[in-house]
């Protein structure tokens, strides 16, 4: 462990912490050090498991006196290595490469959010409240239900998600089109620095303009920067939806459709044949149309009936067991891909402008029709522009990921829309970022964290 003293080191961390804090055991740590996909493995001296800011404060004072790396984790729920320390695996090599001076693989904590899970300082004049980092994203919209109200972000991972990772990591959602990223949720944050120095901007003034706005930076930093102990949330009215479901042919098919209803549409999801088929075989789930793509709205206001009758596939939810079963149709094609999948697994998460998405449909299509891939399933949030794409390699083949990220830049698009750089994609950040904008961005870092502590390998290389 380098030159420091890991048994004292790791003594001052349970006085900091407790025993019951602090995992130490490689059996008890290893759910904490692979990734969702299980496409990263990392390694660690401990898992901490801080219930305070003030704990936090002082695991991060150890570690920096230590010089000892620090990877937060919430509910372990992305999909680029963001969440797990360096890892053995797919590109493990030329990932690790980039954290080289921090030590040896072994020289990290995970620091794991998940016992921050409070609820303060409700305002229902304002819609505010202040909860924990490892609050889950299931448990903040239960509370927004019983003071009748909602929260502007949700994703199938609802159960596993923390509102502390969603503000790192900028989550998204079927919900974007309508209330934007996790950013604009968030009004306010706790963190700790690198130097266990503590931040806020939980007052939640809808007016503050003093200055950097600490609140947005830490949004989508992918713990690079700091750890996120509390994040005060905008909670919203909610409004009564509809779901609807069409089968149409083809991507601008479908823009077409969704332009009918601009201004009132609450989600706009777009699923390919290939998962609608996969869902089929797994779940047995019926099927409304044998079209090329479905299209998912979720639309406020009155309906137009006379506008509707003139879809030929066209199905409407007309109650909850219909609306879960309808959605059923986009919220299980991840597990059902996984449940099909054999070979390698590559699922990538971009975006493109709305003006070429069929384009990009089609080109994404024709690249990934080639020796070695098989499994190609493409689905996401249409009015966002944004696809998530799943396909499978018979062995490790990460130029194709290169070229699938390399057509995404040519079209204007972006390598990541909301599931951040991680360590997967931080090889290509140029895609999508100037020199001079990645420059700055390290140049941030460099003031906030000199130590390089803060998630090493995370975002850049």
């Amino acid at each position: 462990m380098s030159d420091r003293n890991e048994p004292e080191f790791l003594e001052q961390l349970r006085g900091v912490l407790g025993a019951d804090q602090l995992l130490t055991s490689s059996s008890v740590m290893a759910g904490y050090l692979v990734d969702w996909t299980g496409n990263f493995q990392g390694s660690a001296l401990a898992v901490a498991r801080p219930s305070s800011a003030a704990e936090v404060v002082g695991v991060l004072r150890l570690c920096a006196q230590h010089r000892v790396a620090v990877t937060p984790q919430g509910g372990n729920t992305g999909l680029v290595g963001g969440s797990v320390p360096r890892f053995s695996g797919p590109q493990a090599d030329a990932v690790n490469q980039n954290t080289s001076s921090m030590g040896s693989d072994s020289d990290a904590i995970l620091l794991s959010t998940t016992y921050l899970c409070s609820f303060e300082d409700f305002d229902p004049i304002s819609g505010h409240v202040t909860v924990g980092a490892g609050v889950t994203l299931m448990q903040l919209h239960e509370f927004a239900r019983t003071h009748d109200l909602e929260f502007g972000v949700d994703l199938a991972a609802r159960d596993s998600a923390t509102v502390g990772g969603m503000a790192a990591t900028n989550a998204g959602g079927i919900h974007v089109v309508a209330n934007g990223m996790m950013r604009k949720q968030v009004v306010g944050v706790e963190a700790v620095l690198p130097s266990g120095e503590v931040i806020s901007t939980l007052r939640g003034l809808a007016k503050d303009n003093t200055g950097y706005d600490f609140t947005q930076l830490l949004c989508g930093s992918e713990g690079t920067l700091a750890v996120i102990t509390k994040v005060r949330v905008q909670l919203l009215r909610p409004e009564a939806v509809q779901l609807l479901v069409f089968g149409v042919d083809s991507i601008s098919s479908a823009m077409k459709i969704a332009s009918g209803f601009i201004g009132n549409i609450h989600a706009a999801e777009i699923v390919d044949r290939a998962s609608i088929d996969c869902i089929k075989r797994v779940t047995g789930t019926a099927i409304p149309f044998d079209s090329a793509f479905h299209l998912l709205l979720e639309v406020r206001g009155e309906l137009d009936v006379d506008s509707l009758a003139t879809h030929d596939n066209l199905a409407v939810a007309v109650d909850a067991t219909d609306r879960e079963k309808l959605w059923s149709l986009r919220e299980r094609v991840t597990e059902s891909l996984a449940v099909e999948s054999t070979g390698v697994v590559h699922k990538l998460d971009v975006s493109v402008p709305q003006g070429v998405l069929g384009r990009g449909y089609a080109d994404l299509r024709a690249l990934l029709e080639r020796a070695g891939v098989g499994q190609v399933a493409i689905f996401g949030h249409l009015l966002d522009g944004n696809f998530h794409i799943f396909f499978t390699t018979e062995s490790e083949n990460h130029d194709v990921d290169r070229e699938v990220l390399e057509l995404i830049a040519s079209l204007g698009g972006s390598i990541s829309a909301e599931h951040g750089i991680g360590r997967m994609k931080a090889e290509y950040l140029h895609l999508s970022r100037s020199e001079a904008e990645i420059a700055v961005m390290k140049a941030v870092k460099g003031v906030i964290d000199p130590l390089g502590i803060m998630n090493p390998g995370v975002l850049f290389i």
